[in-house]
This record gives C-alpha cells, sequence and structure tokens, in this order.
C-alpha cells in the first residue's frame, strides 16, 4: 500500500483575487462542487491502494483544511504544519521522515494539492506502474503527454526503457522552452510535461536528499523532532524550518540523482496556473465563454467571466478576464493573466489587505465577514457553526456590541451567563473577558459592531481556547 502525501502551501497569487494568501488556489471550488484539495484527496480515498493521507499543509490554513477533510468524510493519517514555507523538497522530507516512524520504508506518493485531473482511471493505472518500479529502487515522476506546444511547464526527456513496462530512466529535465523548442518537443515524442507528481520510496528519497543537500535533511529532522505532537496536528519547530533551505523536489533531486524515473501518461492533468488556463478546461457557451456567478454577457466572444459578489456586464469585448470577489475586480486580457502575480506583488509591497484575505475569514469555530469599516467602527457578520465556540477572550481597544439574527447563543461576560435568541442582543465593554458559544443544532448568525480606538484583529488576548490557538 502507498501514503498519499498533499502538499498544501502556496501563496495565493496566480488566482488573485479568488486566492488570497490565506485562501490559496487549492481552497476553492473552482470546478464543481468541490475545492481542489477535496478533489485531489479523494482520487485516493476509500481505494485499497492507499491509506490515509498525510497533508502538510501551512499553518494559517490548518482549520480550513481540517474542515474541508472533514466535509468530504476523510480522516487524514496526519496533518504536518509548517510554519514558513520552504518550497516541495523540505516538504517531502518531513514527510518521508514521520512516515519512516510508522513503517521502514514506506511508498510515498506525493501530490500537489492545486492540480486537478480528469481521467482518474489513467492517474491510478500510472500510480500502479509506478508503485511497481519505485520497489525496485527508482524516485518515479508523472510526466504528461503534451497536447499542445506549451511554453509555461517544465519538461522531461525520458530515455531507456526500465524493466516495468511503461517506465522509463529520465535522460535530462529541461527548463521551461520557448515556442520554438515547445514545438520540437512535441513533435519528437520523447517529453513529456513536468506534472509535479511523484512516487518513491521514503528511505530512497531521503537517502539521495542526505546525500545532494545534507543540510535540508538535518534540518527537517530537528524540525520534527522538536516539533509538537497534538491529536491533530503535527507542528514543525518554527525556529529548525525556518532555517531550512527552500527548494524543489525537481532541483534539490530528481535533477541530480541518478535513480529518476517517469512513467508518461495523459490523464487530464493540469496545474491551473492561470484564469486562461482555467477557462481552456471550462464548460462554454456558444461564443466561447465561460460565465461564473452573477454574470450578463452581450455580443461577447472568448472570455471568463466570473463574479463571487455583485453583478459582472460586459458588451462587446473579446477575449478577456474578469473576476470580481466582494472587495476586488480583476480585469486582464486573457493572454497575460500569468501576469496577475505581478499585481499581487504590488499589492504586498503597497501593505495592501487585498493581497491576504478574502472579506470572509475562516476561523474553526465557523467565519466573520466584514460589512463595514470606518473611523472607530467596525461592522461584521459572524457564523458560528453548532457546537462551535470562540475564545475566553479580552480586548484592550475596543468594545463590541452584539445583536443576534438567527440561532441561539450562549455568552459569557465577565462573571455573567446569558442565552440570546433572535432580535435580543448585549454590549461587552472593553476590558470584559467574554466567550461566544453556540449551544443549537443550527447556524448562529450575528451582527457585530465594534467600537474603539483601534480595531485590528491583533487586539485579542485569548484566557482559553479549544483550537490549541494560545
Amino acid at each position: 500500500m502507498i501514503y498519499p502525501v498533499v502538499l498544501s502551501g502556496g501563496s495565493g497569487t496566480r488566482l488573485w483575487p479568488m486566492s488570497r494568501t490565506l485562501y490559496p488556489k487549492q481552497l476553492l471550488t473552482l470546478l464543481g462542487r468541490e475545492s481542489l484539495l477535496q478533489e485531489t484527496v479523494r482520487r485516493v480515498a476509500d481505494d485499497g491502494r492507499f491509506f490515509p493521507p498525510l497533508v502538510v499543509a501551512n499553518e494559517e490554513h490548518r482549520f480550513i483544511i481540517a474542515e474541508q477533510l472533514r466535509e468530504i468524510l476523510v480522516r487524514p493519517h496526519a496533518l504536518l504544519l509548517e510554519p514558513v514555507g520552504r518550497n516541495t523538497a523540505p516538504a517531502a522530507c518531513v514527510a518521508a521522515l514521520a512516515l519512516s516512524e510508522v513503517e521502514p520504508d514506506p511508498l510515498m506518493l506525493v501530490m500537489p494539492s492545486d492540480h486537478t485531473i480528469t481521467d482518474v482511471g489513467a492517474f491510478l493505472a500510472a500510480t500502479d506502474l509506478a508503485a511497481t518500479a519505485a520497489r525496485s529502487g527508482v524516485l518515479v515522476a508523472f510526466g504528461i503527454t503534451p497536447e499542445r506546444p506549451e511554453t509555461g511547464y517544465g519538461y522531461i526527456r525520458r530515455g531507456e526503457a526500465l524493466n516495468t513496462e511503461g517506465v522509463f530512466a529520465v535522460s535530462e529535465f529541461v527548463e521551461k522552452p520557448g515556442p520554438k523548442r515547445a514545438k520540437q518537443y512535441l513533435a519528437s515524442g520523447e517529453y513529456s510535461w513536468n506534472s509535479g507528481l511523484f512516487l518513491f520510496p521514503a528511505r530512497l528519497y531521503i537517502d539521495e536528499l542526505e546525500r545532494l543537500r545534507p543540510t535540508m535533511v538535518a534540518t527537517c529532522r530537528r524540525a520534527l523532532a522538536e516539533g509538537r505532537w497534538d491529536s491533530d496536528f503535527i507542528r514543525l519547530d518554527k525556529d529548525a524550518f525556518s532555517a531550512c533551505d527552500s527548494d524543489s523536489i525537481d532541483y534539490a533531486v530528481m535533477e541530480k540523482t541518478e535513480r529518476a524515473a517517469v512513467v508518461p501518461v495523459a490523464m487530464g492533468w493540469s496545474d491551473i496556473g492561470s484564469w486562461d488556463a482555467l477557462w481552456e478546461m471550462s464548460a462554454k457557451d456558444c461564443d466561447g465563454n465561460s460565465l461564473e456567478g452573477n454574470v450578463l454577457a452581450e455580443d461577447t466572444r472568448n472570455c471568463y467571466l466570473r463574479s463571487e459578489a455583485g453583478l459582472v456586464a460586459a458588451i462587446g469585448v473579446e477575449d478577456l478576464v474578469v473576476v470580481g470577489t466582494a472587495d476586488a475586480v480583476m480585469v486582464a486580457p486573457r493572454n497575460r493573466t500569468q501576469e496577475v502575480k505581478k499585481l499581487v506583488s504590488r499589492l504586498v509591497t503597497e501593505h495592501r489587505g487585498e493581497a491576504d484575505a478574502l472579506p470572509t475569514v475562516h476561523r474553526p469555530w465557523g467565519s466573520f465577514t466584514s460589512l463595514h469599516s470606518g473611523h472607530r467602527v467596525q461592522v461584521k457578520h459572524i457564523v458560528v457553526k453548532p457546537g462551535g465556540r470562540l475564545s475566553l477572550q479580552m480586548h484592550h481597544h475596543r468594545a463590541e456590541h452584539w445583536v443576534v439574527v438567527q440561532g441561539t447563543a450562549k455568552i459569557r461576560r465577565g462573571e455573567e451567563e446569558l442565552m440570546l435568541t433572535e432580535d435580543q442582543s448585549t454590549y461587552i465593554p472593553l476590558g470584559t473577558a467574554h466567550r461566544l458559544e453556540n449551544p443549537g443544532k443550527i447556524p448562529l448568525h450575528l451582527i457585530e459592531v465594534q467600537s474603539g480606538s483601534y480595531l485590528g484583529e491583533d487586539d485579542i488576548v485569548r484566557l482559553e481556547d479549544s483550537y490549541g490557538r494560545i
């Protein structure tokens, strides 16, 4: 059996404004009814080839990921939390070290969580071939049979056939080519797109990485050994992991090892690396438009138009991408959507909040949406899941007014305990310890009005917390 290792990091740049630092691409529902993370996990769930997945995730996303796994009834082998991003090579290393504590030399299937695969049968067949080859002592990359002279992907050139039919030694890894060379690669039939999916024995990966990048393995060992384990998460030690070099599996190992192999496969794969790529994959109307959400299009052709909030209306345009959220609208020619990350870089440089979070922010107990922010006042819509409870907390700079819109609120305010139902309200004075809880069976909806000299999220002093955030 194989251990799926799902890599769920990411900075949320390429599909901005829907994707943000605190809510990256893999957590979005872009195709179908489930997020890309959920689709990735489903490919290996309830299949006799696989153990439950080990998910390597950014610590900031831990509760959202745990909730999305709960929604699809998957209990992971572990959620391994990175305090900082260090690319895929260290992520796979700590996963290999953690799994090696379970059994001596497990097979690992390393999968990015933000890719899509439409032919799951072909994926599973390729996995079987890769597993057979890996057991003979090679590190297997999944190479995608190219459909066009793509310049946005790296390529793998296959060499001689190995003993496992359909698996080949790697002749070379090639960086993203120009248009002319990409056409040559396609015509030769010797090249595959580099998908970023790998299958290998954990021990062989650790040994090769230790030979090539010994410092990386040493820091990963220390981050895991000095990390904290609890019932839900493995938290890597921040100081140790922050000292680790950042590098990809490709650069750190696959391009340098003599044990690299490739299994070419056509499985409807895409890394959804831009809005244009999403347009390519989406269902379209008779004018070539992909329309999602609250959208109207008139005399419009070959566009991707999406609204997550108010109406987006287009007249007489072609080959555009327009994506609207509650706090931002992005407009670009379809052939320039790879440049969206330049916009995000500017947002970060200018300290704009639109780079980091959507107006709706997810928490382990539910979510809150910012409705208004002004001078000394902020209004939020808070939703608490049945059984959810916020931390016992206080604020130094703000008071809060709460109005229950739906459901039942159990409230601790200082030494008092209150039960409020629809249309009832209360006031939390500045400096008063308080807690909000939903004891009911339906979501609790509440409007919160904050007033005071400072209204930032960092003005929270947690006294007790059910989710380990103190």
